[in-house]
Parts: structure tokens; sequence; C-alpha cells
């Protein structure tokens, strides 16, 4: 077997870097095309992982669970609301409430847990603090606290969102402080929680200094007018102009 070599080519500046991935667009010669709203990328989801391992019969693999559970005995309030607000169906957002209360049967998702949610589905790596940095983008109101409403409002546009939806998520990823710009302090420290996560296991093996060499090359494309940060504005139009970051869209279900 090759051994493993420290990956040596530039950072492409896309979203997520590069995790040892190759763009769908490049791959496969296509341009990017927004996912079909399927179970299977749900499925990929580790936090819808996470809430349907406890609706899952013992002994079964939950990857295979069906969301749309035949008999649904929980239903959260203003459920028709929900199902406006979302793009999940009735039974779906029955089956992730389901879930969800018996993980978390105060209604709240606090940062604790999420750290072990993603410790679980990353255990070679160190998930705590994109955990805590994931856990204040859903805390839209910073109350230390998520409801079930505002997680599957957060779920919807990650799995199954406009192009739009997504960019403007992802912005408030990066926008630590949320003063509405991204600074590359910031962006650094996302990228650094993502490598630590998963960055060293990928294949090829990424160099220590990829995660600021990424954001070198991000600023250098959305920063137009060199001022040292990124509005949502420039955040937004380079984005969609750019092959490379819309090709990284599809790599969010990786990591969320």
């Amino acid at each position: 077997m090759q051994p493993w070599k420290e990956v040596t080519k530039a950072s492409d500046g896309s979203l997520l870097g590069d995790l040892g991935h190759t763009p769908l667009s490049k791959k496969e010669g296509i341009k990017w095309q927004r996912p079909r709203l399927s179970r299977q990328a749900l499925m990929r989801c580790c936090l819808v992982k996470w809430i349907l391992s406890s609706t899952a019969p013992q002994g079964s693999d939950s990857s295979d669970s069906e969301l749309e559970l035949s008999t649904v005995r929980h239903q959260p309030e203003g459920l028709d609301q929900l199902q406006a607000q979302t793009k999940f169906t009735k039974k779906e957002l029955q089956s992730l409430y389901r879930g969800f209360k018996n993980e978390c049967p105060t209604g709240l998702v606090d940062e604790d847990t999420f750290k072990l949610i993603y410790t679980q589905f990353f255990p070679q790596g160190d998930a705590t603090t994109y955990a805590h940095f994931l856990f204040n983008a859903f805390d839209a109101d910073g109350n230390g606290a998520i409801h079930f409403e505002d997680f599957v409002v957060g779920l919807s546009i990650l799995l199954r969102g406009t192009v739009h939806e997504k960019l403007k998520w992802a912005f408030n990823l990066y926008d630590i402080n949320k003063d509405g710009y991204i600074t590359k302090e910031e962006m650094l420290a996302i990228m650094k929680s993502i490598y630590d996560m998963m960055g060293r296991h990928t294949y090829p093996i990424l160099r220590e200094d990829a995660p600021a060499e990424h954001v070198e090359r991000f600023f250098e494309k959305m920063d137009r007018n060199q001022d040292g940060v990124v509005t949502i504005e420039e955040f937004l139009e380079t984005c969609q102009k750019d092959e490379n970051i819309m090709s990284s869209m599809q790599l969010f279900e990786n990591v969320i």
C-alpha cells in the first residue's frame, strides 16, 4: 500500500477548504447543481443520525431507519407552521421531534450535547471547538439553548435550502462575533476547528499550514475593496460566481 503523503497543492479557497475531496464540478466535468431533496442526503447528517438513533429498533442500523415512521405519537406544537417554514414533510418533522424529545426531554439542546454528538461521529479528531462554533450558529438568540423549532429550521436550510439560504447561513457561521463582517481571524478559527475535527485524517494528509493558506486565498477572492474584512454582500456575490466554492457547498453535509 502506498504511504500517505502530505498534500502540496494550494487550497482553492472554497468554503470548507480542501478536505481531501475533489470538487464535483471538476471531477465530473459538470457545473454545480443543487442536490435533490433525498432521504439519503438527510441521513448522512450527523445531527439527524443522532436524533433518529433513539427511535430506531434495538439492534437495527440507524442509517437505514425510516424517517416516515408509520406510528408517531409525539408532535411538536405548531406543526403546520413548521412545515411551512421548512422543507421537511409532516411525517419527517414528527419523526425528528420524536427523537429530539427522546434525547432531550427538556425540549432544549445545549452546547455540551453538541460536543458529545460530534465527538461520537468524529472520534479520531478533536471536535469540541467546531461543535462550539456550530452550536452558536444554531443558537440565534444567544441564550445557550436551542429549541426544536430553531433546530429544524437550521437543519432545513443546511440540508434542503436554496444556494442563497445556505450561503447566508455559512456567513453567519464564520461571523463569530455577529458584527456583520468576517475577519481573517474568524475564518481561521473556523477552518482550524474543521481541520482539527477531520482534516488530519483525510487522504492525502493535510499540511499544518493548510488552514492559514486557505484563509489567505479566500480573502483574495472575497475582500473586493481590500479593507481586511468580508461583508455579506461581498460573500454572496463572490460565492455565487465561484465554481469551487459552489461545489464545496455539497460538502456541508459531511460536517453538519
